[in-house]
């Protein structure tokens, strides 16, 4: 395909030439990524990320207190460790990778000695249970 060539002609004349890229403005490199789908790293990840995430997948409504929150955040386990044991409960696949990318570790033990893994794989079989429960009842 060929290119057509294109002239743009003001009605009024100017002596500043015309920037046709405006600057951005800039940032510090801390909000560099802020807010962008897995930019986050670790130490991004702070205590209130935990209660709006369990707030967000609705796990208050479901637990009734932020009591199971407040717990692991108690044990001096890192946010975005708790995030990830808390997804894999939820079986949230797309927060499991974007933690994991972010550096969260998988074996951190909670107060019952379960990591991320053992919820994941708890959250499975309470699903297969659920499912085939309802197939056969």
């Amino acid at each position: 395909m060929a290119s057509i060539p294109c002239t743009f002609q003001t009605a009024f004349s100017s002596s500043k030439p015309i920037n046709p890229r405006p600057s951005l403005p800039t940032f510090s490199s801390k909000f560099l990524g802020a807010g962008i789908y897995g930019s986050k790293k670790r130490d991004d990840f702070d205590k209130d990320d935990v209660e709006q995430y369990f707030n967000y997948m609705g796990m208050l409504a479901v637990e009734g207190t932020y009591d199971k929150m407040e717990a692991l955040l108690n044990q001096n386990i890192h946010p975005v460790d708790i995030l990830l044991m808390l997804a894999t409960s939820e079986g949230d696949k797309p927060k499991i990778e974007e933690l994991l990318r972010a550096g969260a570790t998988y074996d951190v033990k909670d107060a019952d000695g379960r990591t991320a893994i053992d919820r994941d794989v708890a959250a499975c079989v309470d699903m297969m249970y659920s499912t085939f429960h309802s197939a056969y009842h």
